[in-house]
């Protein structure tokens, strides 16, 4: 296991699982120190004993700009300053624009882009000083856009813009940033909409490559963190996403708006069916019977 990350201080945000965790274990084994923030304390609290003396963790809520700042604050004074940042907190919702309900499309913005928001300015002062790095954690779905998921397409679409703009805000600084787009990973996120919306599978298969297929949480951790190591401004989890984000002016074009029109309406109807059905919004966390509030992603 290579040591690139040695004596390196990193925050992570929604680390109690899927790639938060994957990016958490993977930095620690190349030897950075890291805090764990996320809401589900036992996990966190699992997570940093597993990883030993290097790890330490805080619940706070990204949604909570004044728990996210304590949080910060604290894992700067516990590692002695902070170095990196994965910011990597978000949620989905299921239902089409005129079926989801407000609170549900609010929370995931609040949760994707406002979350965001929160974690850089707050980590600002930290990498200043550092003169570190942060990967802000988007989606494949920033740039492209897939009916039934307009919460979480808009929110990650509007992360990208955020960073970018973030980046240039702070290159005086000394700060460098990022930005990772996952496809389908493998967390609880997306087995849970599986699980939840039968058809979502299908929609899936249906998708051209590189959206038809599915990536480890272990290997888009590995992507990130050599981000994080390279200071890279772009990850693509897998690489063939690149080629979307050069082409997304043909993707959202005239000419491919006839194939959008024909999927989406064999897509939406029976999606809203199963989202009617299922009587809720929001994606429940595994185990548990309240709302997911951190996980990845597509």
């Amino acid at each position: 296991m290579k040591r690139d990350l040695l004596g390196r201080k990193l925050v992570v945000t929604g680390a109690a699982r899927g790639i938060g965790e994957k990016v958490a274990r993977l930095a620690a084994a190349r030897g950075a120190r890291v805090t764990l923030i996320g809401l589900e304390s036992d996990r966190l609290r699992d997570l940093a004993e597993d990883l030993g003396a290097v790890a330490s963790w805080c619940e706070a809520d990204v949604r909570d700009g004044a728990a996210l700042r304590s949080a910060i604050d604290g894992a700067a004074e516990v590692m002695g300053g902070v170095d990196l940042v994965v910011a990597n907190a978000g949620v989905v919702a299921y239902g089409t624009v005129r079926q989801t309900d407000e609170a549900s499309f609010e929370r995931v913005l609040d949760v994707n882009v406002n979350g965001v928001f929160r974690t850089l300015k707050y980590a600002t002062p930290h990498l200043e000083r550092s003169r570190g790095h942060v990967l802000v954690v988007a989606s494949a779905l920033s740039f492209m856009p897939l009916a039934a998921m307009a919460s979480y397409g808009a929110s990650k679409a509007a992360a990208e813009l955020l960073a970018l703009t973030y980046r240039q805000e702070v290159a005086h600084l000394g700060v460098t940033v990022g930005l990772v787009h996952p496809s389908w990973i493998d967390t609880d996120l997306v087995r849970g909409a599986e699980a939840d919306l039968p058809s979502f599978q299908g929609l899936r298969r249906r998708l051209p490559y590189p959206g038809n297929v599915t990536t480890s949480a272990d290997r888009a951790a590995a992507a990130i963190v050599d981000g994080l190591v390279r200071r890279r401004s772009r990850v693509y989890v897998p690489r063939a996403v690149a080629v979307a984000n050069w082409a997304k002016g043909a993707l959202n074009s005239p000419l491919t708006w006839p194939w959008a029109r024909r999927f989406a309406a064999r897509a939406v109807p029976s999606l809203e069916r199963e989202v009617e059905a299922l009587g809720r919004h929001d994606q429940v966390t595994p185990g548990t019977n309240s709302p997911t509030v951190e996980t990845k992603s597509p």
